[in-house]
């Protein structure tokens, strides 16, 4: 890039670079004299975090277009440079992205080297040579918007149905409707596109009538809005719009897997861990009638009456529909990867208000296939380490954000990093008044889970803040990374600790998996700790599969924390303080297996304890106790069916083979397939 030296220097200092758009032409010698330049605002979770300019020209027979995106997420100043280089017939000939760090690292670099041939060089991989069809574009999962723009000029100007993208894969563009906007006065109507193949599942697209882009709105794993500058005041359409889009493609998953609903279904010949009783109850009948189960027996001693839909499960394991406590769902896709994996029930502990509702209420009025889903409300205080777009900076604005969860149906709020500690009183207060409870980070101001608890917060998250009573006179940040690891835990500490949570009654939601996952060393590949990884759907490989990881000393530090963090959480529970199983995201299905697995593997709980973590214990700490987390007659037929026993074994909680959930019963490897992961390998 021409002033590269200038832009690096103004994005490492965290402020935003501001350069205005020129108009483009829709002429067809558009490409014959290119010099644009532009700018797109770059939102979390509607909170505006950056911004990337981009600049677009010919030289010679080329045409190139330069893009930097600046961030500074939650505190996190991070960038990348991206060049892409195209022929005036708009075919790709080098793409290069790489982040700008104190040691720049190459995400994706293509470079076509022949008539059909290219080299790619991918973060982790030595390069490699490829042959390419005719038509093809180099794509990564984060590509910038600047670049993205390009692809759909390729894609229309080539006039494929999908067009083949490297390192993998292909993109389907799709025309859905017209949306008018208003921008500075005047109507614009922009179309609306839903393209697959770039982030896992479909994002949706605005392109103007040059077939410019205009905007996107994307997941993965978090939501992010990347708007035109000009276009800033459309962001409410821009987000409705994904809304209509994720609930049409939840209305096709719907559409495609759920079978016939039947009145009484009889689950027949399955052994049951019931989750109240320590042992397995072999060949078992379990009645189920309008989704709630009304007989469980012995299978000899259970008459079947005519008409019932049977369904065999003889030497299969029926266990209680397993919950998530700690899920960021932001798209719809987590809803077939969800039921794939056994999982009924999710708290979403964090999303975009507008989708969170609509995709908690298809399911919960209109039948849609997915886990139930209760929301806990994001909410940060002022300042740019604040994560997403509600804030409660003032007394009245905390009443304010209690009221507008309160009224969307939010069982909880979700304290994150920034908020005052006058402000979480507040909170706590107004939410208590009104039934719905505190979950969520120790606020930064407090930096000692007593303070947080003392406040008012009823639920803590990650093990780091969790332990941190440990040490009552310090904050987090006085302790250090590992501070887990750099002292001695003395039992007294621990039972401390146990008295002060049991006597205020706190939930804790630990996300130890996810702190596995943390202990990677540098160029070690997840399969190393969570196995499944690689049947994840190919556009999460990048950023899941493969993490930046950590130095060989720092990796090992790393593993003796968490290793000790473990061992004491399980001391929490064995002392009867409630500890509920959650995956902050990593991946739907397995990522949960993995946290239930490293319960017992490192925590020193029973099968059956790591099991309740993820069902009775977080139904109890909801208040739904009476109504699931158990296989009770009675209760709603939440039901893991799998091949084993993980009773034997836990890891056998990675054998679900089907869920039976509102009724409705579902193979897993359906659901897998159409989450585009792969489907379970014992099944």
């Amino acid at each position: 890039m021409k002033s590269l030296s200038r832009y690096t220097k103004v994005l490492l200092s965290g402020i935003c670079i501001s350069i205005s758009l020129v108009s483009c032409t829709s002429e067809p010698s558009r490409w014959e004299n290119v010099n644009e330049e532009g700018a797109f605002v770059v939102h979390r979770r509607q909170s505006p975090i950056g911004e990337e300019t981009y600049k677009m020209y010919t030289s010679n027979d080329s045409i190139i277009i330069e893009s930097l995106q600046g961030e500074n997420e939650r505190g996190r100043i991070t960038g990348v440079l991206s060049e892409l280089r195209l022929t005036k017939d708009l075919e790709p000939v080098y793409y290069s992205s790489k982040r700008i760090s104190k040691d720049t690292t190459n995400i994706l670099e293509v470079e076509k080297t022949g008539p059909n041939e290219i080299t790619i060089w991918e973060k982790h991989y030595d390069k490699v040579t490829k042959e390419v069809p005719s038509h093809f574009f180099p794509l990564h999962s984060n590509i910038p918007a600047g670049i993205e723009m390009m692809l759909y000029h390729c894609y229309f100007k080539f006039g494929l149905k999908s067009l083949p993208t490297f390192p993998r894969g292909e993109v389907t563009v799709t025309h859905r409707g017209k949306d008018t906007v208003t921008v500075d006065g005047t109507q614009r109507i922009l179309d609306r596109y839903v393209t697959t193949g770039i982030n896992w599942g479909g994002r949706t697209v605005w392109l103007d009538e040059s077939q410019d882009l205009v905007a996107l709105v994307k997941a993965n794993t978090q939501i992010r809005e990347m708007i035109k500058k000009e276009y800033a005041e459309a962001l409410p359409t821009f987000i409705q719009g994904n809304v209509v889009e994720q609930m049409a493609q939840l209305s096709e998953y719907t559409e495609s897997l759920k079978g016939p609903e039947y009145p009484v279904v009889a689950l027949v010949g399955g052994n049951i861990v019931d989750g109240v009783s320590e042992d397995i109850k072999e060949d078992m009948t379990i009645i189920v009638e309008d989704g709630k189960i009304v007989e469980i027996g012995k299978s000899e001693s259970i008459t079947i009456s005519k008409g019932v839909k049977v369904i065999d499960v003889k030497g299969k394991t029926l266990m209680p529909g397993m919950w998530d406590m700690h899920a960021h769902s932001n798209q719809v896709q987590w809803a077939p990867a969800y039921l794939a994996g056994g999982v009924t029930t999710i708290r979403d502990n964090g999303n975009e208000l507008e989708f969170a509702t609509a995709f908690r209420d298809a399911i919960a009025n209109d039948g849609a296939t997915g886990p139930d889903i209760l929301l806990a409300g994001m909410t940060d205080g002022a300042g740019i380490r604040g994560n997403g777009v509600v804030r409660a900076r003032s007394k009245e604005e905390a009443k304010e954000v209690v009221a507008m969860y309160h009224k969307n149906g939010y069982k909880q709020i979700k304290i994150y990093t920034s908020i005052d500690p006058e402000i979480l009183k507040v909170l706590a207060d107004e939410a208590h008044k009104v039934g719905m409870t505190l979950t969520g980070h120790v606020p930064a101001a407090l930096g000692n889970a007593i303070s947080a608890v003392e406040s008012g917060m009823d639920m803590l998250s990650h093990y780091n803040r969790i332990l941190t009573p440990l040490f009552p006179d310090k904050k987090v940040s006085e302790l250090g990374t590992y501070y887990m690891a750099e002292n001695e835990i003395t039992d007294a500490q621990i039972n401390k600790a146990i008295t002060f949570y049991k006597k205020h009654g706190t939930v804790l939601d630990p996300t130890l998996g996810l702190g596995a996952i943390r202990t990677m060393r540098k160029g070690e590949i997840m399969e190393s700790i969570e196995p499944d990884a690689g049947r994840m759907a190919y556009e999460l490989f990048e950023g899941k599969r493969f993490r930046r990881g950590l130095s060989e000393t720092r990796a090992k530090k790393s593993k003796e924390n968490f290793l000790k963090s473990v061992e004491v959480i399980g001391k929490f529970y064995k002392a009867g303080i409630p500890v509920v199983a959650g995956t902050d995201n990593f991946a739907p299905g397995f990522g949960h297996f993995l946290e239930i697995e490293t319960y017992q593997k490192y925590g020193g709980l029973t099968p059956l304890e790591a099991i309740k973590t993820a069902t009775i214990v977080p139904a109890k700490a909801m208040g739904m106790d009476d109504v699931t987390g158990t296989l009770e007659v009675g209760k709603q037929a939440d039901i893991a069916i799998l091949d084993k026993n993980p009773l034997e074994d836990i890891d056998n909680i990675r054998t679900v083979s089907a869920v039976m959930t509102n009724g409705n019963y579902y193979e897993s490897e359906p659901l897998w397939i159409a989450a585009d992961f792969k489907p379970n390998r014992d099944n």
